[in-house]
């Protein structure tokens, strides 16, 4: 059974879930309050259905389900609209802005039984789903640093800081590869073109397994990088996301005590080899089949809560000039760990 997606934005990245779901033969509509955007979707997409108004889309019975990328302030009105009209919804990161309105989704996709989905795009990133087999088979020993820089020039916000556009894909991995959450954050930044909106941000996560991890996010840099380090016990590894090859990369490198004495290992770095799918043809073929399975999502309403809290948390750290913010879960995130 084929089921029906429509897309809600067709802006910058809304653009990439328009061709994605129209691939996999599940596009029925784009929705756009832009005349302009849509008609670049006419021109691209002839005889696709486009529609400007998201209420009388919502009362299609023919509409299946809705993949929102649009702004974040718009997530949670828009993703609770779609649940109350009957259909599973994929949403963007952040799921919302606020942790109390995450909850709501939560428990009202349950209660409607609808998918909730999150868009935590790296977590079907194929060498991010190695490094994670990596982690677990113990192949780089015991975790014990994680971590991550993602910078850029441009793409400047006005709606929302670097810390919530940039911080969410690096710390939906983090999560992910340490299997727990954080008990205490920290995060200091600047605001350099925008009054009180932080154009770089350093956050640092401490967990209870004494595994550290930090996180470097910027859109005032000079060249684009994002990279996440991994280093373990036994080796270290590295997924460079922007590299022209070898994305991810093991090398078996470390300290060791030999004699009493400090010997550094040294080893060139060993290529690792994955299946190369685009990340967001797989998120969207997981919702695709989810929706048919009834299944729950890998990034589902529980995941986007989690990375919801520590966003949270990091912003309140960020406010107080880098105040440690402690964390405890909620009856939710205990349930979804």
């Amino acid at each position: 059974m084929k089921h029906r997606v429509a897309v809600i934005g067709s802006g910058y990245w809304g653009v990439n879930h328009v061709r994605n779901f129209n691939e996999l033969g599940a596009l029925a509509a784009v929705c756009d309050t832009s005349q302009s955007k849509l008609q670049q979707i006419r021109e691209r997409y002839p005889g696709l259905r486009l529609e400007a108004d998201f209420d009388r889309l919502l009362a299609d019975p023919e509409i299946d389900a809705v993949s929102i990328a649009t702004p974040a302030q718009s997530h949670y009105w828009m993703a609770e609209a779609a649940i109350r009209a009957g259909k599973d919804v994929l949403v963007e990161k952040p799921l919302c802005l606020r942790y109390s309105d995450g909850v709501k989704l939560v428990e009202l996709a349950r209660q409607r039984e609808r998918i909730l989905m999150v868009g935590h795009l790296l977590e079907y990133h194929p060498a991010v789903l190695k490094l994670k087999e990596l982690v677990d088979s113990k192949e780089l020993g015991r975790v014990q640093y994680i971590y991550s820089n993602r910078l850029n020039l441009g793409r400047i916000r006005r709606e929302e800081n670097i810390l919530w556009s940039f911080a969410p894909h690096d710390i939906a991995v983090i999560l992910r590869l340490i299997g727990d959450m954080p008990f205490e954050v920290t995060a200091t930044g600047g605001a350099y073109l925008q009054p009180n909106i932080a154009d770089v941000t350093v956050t640092n996560l401490l967990f209870d397994n004494g595994v550290r991890a930090h996180i470097f996010v910027s859109w005032l840099h000079p060249y684009k990088e994002q990279r996440l380090v991994v280093i373990g016990s036994k080796k270290m590894a590295v997924f460079d996301a922007v590299a022209p090859t070898d994305n991810l990369v093991v090398y078996d490198q470390g300290v060791d005590w030999i004699n009493g004495e400090i010997v550094t290992r040294k080893n060139a770095g060993e290529p690792v080899q994955f299946e190369p799918i685009e990340p967001l043809r797989s998120e969207c073929q997981h919702f695709l089949d989810c929706i048919e399975t009834r299944a729950t999502p890998r990034t589902d309403g529980i995941n986007g809560l989690q990375v919801l809290r520590v966003l949270q948390a990091c912003q309140r750290s960020l406010q107080t000039h880098g105040q440690p913010v402690q964390l405890t879960l909620s009856n939710f995130e205990v349930a979804g760990m």
